[in-house]
């Protein structure tokens, strides 16, 4: 089943409904200017961190530099007009879940947004490594591998039934998912804009799959925007 539809606009991309099992919408764009001077403006840093509007603003580009900029500023009021709330990332290196947990938790894991009230994610990557998408018939959740939810089990230490599902919904062991032998997940790309469907009540669709690339200090930093 193709969970992803192109859209030609970002007015097609917000109105756009999810429904017939599609997950996804994609603006597909190729974007001028350098992302990288931006990047290279803001400095070194470690892990993840956010950019604010004054930040921005106030970097000295060439003109290839303040065209990126303004794509940047462009997007973020795109979606402020629409009551979302954006933010940009300069992720300079993602951090494992180290816990020793069953099932690792952290964003370059397989995973589905979740809400309690409809909502979508919004997200672009601009340089560096993309984000990876997954479709859901390629795909089970951790806590559904016999293996797994048996040592789930195991640490939750207890019998209700109600209280393992909460136990599993409190630590989000039961968003992240492992890829089925043979699957292919897919790059969302840089410079697209997606919308991408969340797990919350009424969705009409499955939730979308993704997770955020391996990244580490000495590989280019991502930037990105998210919502």
């Amino acid at each position: 089943m193709t969970r992803i539809k192109v859209v030609g606009s970002f007015e097609e991309l917000i109105s756009t409904p999810f429904e017939a099992g599609v997950n996804a919408l994609c603006w597909k764009r190729t974007l001028a200017g350098s992302f990288q001077e931006i990047v290279q403006g803001l400095g070194p840093g470690e892990e993840i961190v956010p950019v604010d509007e004054s930040r921005l603003r106030a970097l000295s580009l060439s003109e290839d530099g303040k065209l990126a900029r303004a794509i940047l500023l462009e997007d973020w009021e795109r979606l402020q007009t629409h009551d979302l709330l954006p933010g940009l990332d300069v992720i300079y290196s993602s951090r494992r879940d180290e816990s020793g947990s069953p099932v690792p938790t952290d964003v370059s894991s397989f995973h589905v947004d979740s809400a309690t009230v409809p909502v979508d994610t919004y997200l672009c990557s601009y340089v560096g490594a993309a984000s990876e998408g997954l479709g859901n018939d390629q795909a089970c959740r951790h806590v559904d591998i016999p293996e797994t939810r048996a040592a789930l089990l195991r640490l939750f230490d207890g019998e209700d039934d109600d209280k393992f599902a909460e136990f599993l919904s409190e630590n989000y062991y039961d968003l992240h998912y492992a890829p089925l032998a043979g699957a292919e997940p897919f790059s969302f790309g840089l410079g697209n804009l997606w919308r991408i469907a969340t797990e919350h009540p009424g969705c009409p669709v499955p939730p979308c799959i993704h997770r955020a690339p391996l990244t580490s200090l000495g590989m280019p930093p991502r930037l990105l925007l998210i919502s």
